[in-house]
Protein backbone atom coordinates (compact mmCIF):
# COMPACT_ATOMS: atom_id res chain seq x y z
CA UNK A 1 0.00 0.00 0.00
CA UNK A 2 1.48 3.40 -1.04
CA UNK A 3 2.20 6.00 1.23
CA UNK A 4 -0.40 8.24 1.32
CA UNK A 5 -0.79 11.32 4.15
CA UNK A 6 -3.84 13.45 4.18
CA UNK A 7 -4.97 16.52 5.75
CA UNK A 8 -7.39 15.71 8.78
CA UNK A 9 -10.65 17.80 8.96
CA UNK A 10 -12.92 16.36 12.02
CA UNK A 11 -16.83 17.61 13.05
CA UNK A 12 -19.62 16.54 14.68
CA UNK A 13 -23.12 16.78 13.68
CA UNK A 14 -23.43 18.06 10.43
CA UNK A 15 -26.54 18.28 8.50
CA UNK A 16 -26.11 15.68 5.11
CA UNK A 17 -27.33 17.98 2.19
CA UNK A 18 -24.76 21.24 3.95
CA UNK A 19 -22.00 18.31 3.94
CA UNK A 20 -22.60 17.82 0.31
CA UNK A 21 -22.33 21.12 -0.33
CA UNK A 22 -18.97 21.55 1.47
CA UNK A 23 -17.73 18.08 0.25
CA UNK A 24 -18.26 20.02 -3.32
CA UNK A 25 -15.96 22.52 -2.70
CA UNK A 26 -13.21 20.76 -1.11
CA UNK A 27 -13.31 18.26 -4.51
CA UNK A 28 -12.86 21.97 -6.48
CA UNK A 29 -10.83 23.09 -4.68
CA UNK A 30 -8.79 19.49 -4.77
CA UNK A 31 -9.01 19.46 -8.86
CA UNK A 32 -7.29 23.16 -8.68
CA UNK A 33 -4.72 21.73 -6.46
CA UNK A 34 -5.91 24.36 -3.65
CA UNK A 35 -5.94 21.99 -1.36
CA UNK A 36 -3.93 18.54 -0.52
CA UNK A 37 -5.78 15.66 0.01
CA UNK A 38 -7.93 15.49 2.96
CA UNK A 39 -10.09 12.94 5.16
CA UNK A 40 -13.12 14.55 6.71
CA UNK A 41 -14.84 12.86 9.73
CA UNK A 42 -17.82 13.65 11.22
CA UNK A 43 -21.56 11.93 12.07
CA UNK A 44 -25.21 12.99 10.40
CA UNK A 45 -28.45 12.96 11.88
CA UNK A 46 -30.91 10.07 10.81
CA UNK A 47 -30.79 9.93 6.53
CA UNK A 48 -30.45 7.07 4.01
CA UNK A 49 -29.07 7.90 0.98
CA UNK A 50 -29.12 5.93 -2.51
CA UNK A 51 -26.94 5.28 -5.42
CA UNK A 52 -28.36 5.66 -8.80
CA UNK A 53 -29.00 1.84 -9.16
CA UNK A 54 -31.11 1.22 -5.72
CA UNK A 55 -34.26 -0.18 -6.63
CA UNK A 56 -37.12 1.47 -5.22
CA UNK A 57 -38.33 -2.00 -3.08
CA UNK A 58 -35.18 -1.43 -1.30
CA UNK A 59 -36.26 1.91 0.21
CA UNK A 60 -37.69 2.19 3.79
CA UNK A 61 -41.56 2.77 4.75
CA UNK A 62 -41.75 6.68 5.11
CA UNK A 63 -43.40 5.65 8.12
CA UNK A 64 -40.51 5.73 10.08
CA UNK A 65 -39.91 9.34 9.43
CA UNK A 66 -36.01 9.17 8.10
CA UNK A 67 -35.52 11.08 5.12
CA UNK A 68 -34.31 9.30 1.90
CA UNK A 69 -31.48 11.55 -0.08
CA UNK A 70 -30.51 10.58 -3.68
CA UNK A 71 -26.68 11.13 -4.11
CA UNK A 72 -23.85 10.60 -6.73
CA UNK A 73 -22.17 8.11 -5.45
CA UNK A 74 -21.76 4.89 -6.33
CA UNK A 75 -23.08 1.56 -4.20
CA UNK A 76 -26.91 1.21 -3.11
CA UNK A 77 -29.00 2.24 -0.56
CA UNK A 78 -27.00 3.23 3.27
CA UNK A 79 -28.07 4.51 6.81
CA UNK A 80 -26.25 7.46 8.41
CA UNK A 81 -27.42 8.11 11.88
CA UNK A 82 -25.80 9.26 15.08
CA UNK A 83 -23.05 6.73 17.14
CA UNK A 84 -21.83 6.20 12.94
CA UNK A 85 -18.40 7.71 11.80
CA UNK A 86 -18.62 8.84 8.54
CA UNK A 87 -15.30 9.41 6.42
CA UNK A 88 -15.44 11.98 3.21
CA UNK A 89 -12.29 11.11 1.12
CA UNK A 90 -11.07 13.98 -1.16
CA UNK A 91 -7.96 12.53 -2.66
CA UNK A 92 -5.77 13.25 -5.52
CA UNK A 93 -5.64 9.85 -7.59
CA UNK A 94 -2.44 8.67 -9.65
CA UNK A 95 -2.34 8.50 -13.45
CA UNK A 96 -1.90 4.50 -12.88
CA UNK A 97 -5.15 4.16 -10.37
CA UNK A 98 -8.68 4.12 -10.87
CA UNK A 99 -11.30 4.45 -8.48
CA UNK A 100 -11.89 0.79 -8.03
CA UNK A 101 -8.36 0.78 -6.77
CA UNK A 102 -8.47 3.20 -4.53
CA UNK A 103 -11.92 1.16 -3.04
CA UNK A 104 -9.73 -1.51 -2.15
CA UNK A 105 -6.88 0.79 -0.23
CA UNK A 106 -9.85 2.59 2.05
CA UNK A 107 -11.38 -1.31 2.63
CA UNK A 108 -7.50 -2.48 4.16
CA UNK A 109 -7.11 0.89 5.95
CA UNK A 110 -10.64 0.46 7.50
CA UNK A 111 -9.47 -3.10 8.18
CA UNK A 112 -5.97 -1.75 9.62
CA UNK A 113 -8.13 0.65 11.68
CA UNK A 114 -10.54 -2.17 13.83
CA UNK A 115 -7.88 -4.63 13.82
CA UNK A 116 -6.10 -1.56 16.55
CA UNK A 117 -9.47 -1.35 17.86
CA UNK A 118 -9.79 -4.98 18.71
CA UNK A 119 -11.97 -6.42 16.30
CA UNK A 120 -10.53 -8.87 13.11
CA UNK A 121 -12.06 -7.75 10.32
CA UNK A 122 -11.78 -8.34 6.19
CA UNK A 123 -12.94 -6.99 2.82
CA UNK A 124 -14.16 -9.52 0.42
CA UNK A 125 -13.98 -10.13 -3.31
CA UNK A 126 -16.99 -9.82 -5.04
CA UNK A 127 -18.25 -13.57 -6.82
CA UNK A 128 -19.45 -13.09 -10.38
CA UNK A 129 -22.78 -12.02 -11.06
CA UNK A 130 -23.39 -11.14 -6.98
CA UNK A 131 -24.06 -7.35 -5.56
CA UNK A 132 -21.05 -5.44 -4.65
CA UNK A 133 -19.38 -6.67 -1.65
CA UNK A 134 -17.58 -3.75 -1.20
CA UNK A 135 -17.32 -2.83 2.24
CA UNK A 136 -15.42 -4.29 5.82
CA UNK A 137 -16.79 -7.58 7.58
CA UNK A 138 -16.17 -9.04 10.94
CA UNK A 139 -13.64 -11.98 10.91
CA UNK A 140 -15.58 -13.55 13.82
CA UNK A 141 -18.80 -13.37 13.29
CA UNK A 142 -19.25 -12.58 9.12
CA UNK A 143 -21.15 -9.01 10.03
CA UNK A 144 -21.22 -5.69 7.73
CA UNK A 145 -19.65 -3.15 10.46
CA UNK A 146 -18.77 -0.57 7.44
CA UNK A 147 -20.08 0.66 3.66
CA UNK A 148 -18.22 2.69 1.12
CA UNK A 149 -19.59 4.17 -1.78
CA UNK A 150 -17.10 6.72 -3.65
CA UNK A 151 -16.91 8.41 -7.34
CA UNK A 152 -14.59 9.44 -8.94
CA UNK A 153 -14.50 13.14 -11.15
CA UNK A 154 -11.42 14.74 -13.01
CA UNK A 155 -9.38 12.75 -10.88
CA UNK A 156 -10.50 13.34 -7.37
CA UNK A 157 -12.15 11.24 -4.92
CA UNK A 158 -15.55 12.14 -3.16
CA UNK A 159 -17.59 10.61 -0.45
CA UNK A 160 -16.37 7.29 1.34
CA UNK A 161 -16.97 5.09 3.98
CA UNK A 162 -19.13 4.72 7.19
CA UNK A 163 -18.06 3.27 10.01
CA UNK A 164 -20.84 2.11 12.84
CA UNK A 165 -19.70 2.67 16.26
CA UNK A 166 -22.22 2.65 18.68
CA UNK A 167 -25.55 3.93 17.56
CA UNK A 168 -28.96 2.16 16.79
CA UNK A 169 -29.00 0.01 14.42
CA UNK A 170 -32.75 -0.58 14.11
CA UNK A 171 -32.95 1.26 10.96
CA UNK A 172 -31.08 -0.84 8.96
CA UNK A 173 -33.71 -3.47 9.28
CA UNK A 174 -36.09 -1.03 8.02
CA UNK A 175 -34.61 -0.74 4.16
CA UNK A 176 -32.19 -3.57 2.31
CA UNK A 177 -28.96 -2.03 2.75
CA UNK A 178 -26.08 -1.97 0.03
CA UNK A 179 -28.62 -3.93 -2.14
CA UNK A 180 -28.66 -7.46 -0.27
CA UNK A 181 -31.56 -8.45 2.05
CA UNK A 182 -29.68 -10.71 3.80
CA UNK A 183 -26.66 -8.54 5.00
CA UNK A 184 -26.22 -8.63 8.80
CA UNK A 185 -25.09 -4.83 9.57
CA UNK A 186 -23.63 -4.92 13.11
CA UNK A 187 -21.32 -1.93 15.21
CA UNK A 188 -18.14 -1.94 17.13
CA UNK A 189 -20.42 -1.87 20.11
CA UNK A 190 -22.35 -4.98 19.04
CA UNK A 191 -19.33 -7.17 18.10
CA UNK A 192 -17.36 -6.12 21.49
CA UNK A 193 -20.94 -6.36 23.68
CA UNK A 194 -20.79 -3.14 25.60
CA UNK A 195 -22.87 -0.32 26.17
CA UNK A 196 -21.60 2.83 24.63
CA UNK A 197 -18.79 4.43 26.43
CA UNK A 198 -17.32 7.48 27.47
CA UNK A 199 -14.82 8.81 24.74
CA UNK A 200 -15.56 5.71 22.11
CA UNK A 201 -16.42 7.30 19.43
CA UNK A 202 -12.99 9.74 19.82
CA UNK A 203 -11.05 5.98 20.29
CA UNK A 204 -12.42 5.14 16.97
CA UNK A 205 -11.67 8.58 15.40
CA UNK A 206 -8.33 8.23 16.17
CA UNK A 207 -7.50 4.71 15.32
CA UNK A 208 -9.19 5.85 11.64
CA UNK A 209 -7.09 8.99 11.31
CA UNK A 210 -4.42 6.89 12.21
CA UNK A 211 -4.69 4.29 9.44
CA UNK A 212 -5.20 6.70 6.78
CA UNK A 213 -2.23 8.86 7.62
CA UNK A 214 -4.37 12.07 8.28
CA UNK A 215 -2.92 14.48 10.73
Amino acid sequence: MRQRPLSLIQDDLVDYEKAMEQMTDLVGRRQRDERPDTLWLLSHPQVYTIGRRTPEQHLPDPSHGIPVVSTGRGGQLTYHGPGQLVGYLIVKLGEDEGIVDYVREVELRLVRALGALGIPAERRDTPPGSELLTGVWTTETGRKIVSIGMRQSRGVTSHGFALNVEGDLTPWNWAVACGMPEVDMTSLNRETRTSPATGAMDRVRAAVAEAFEAA
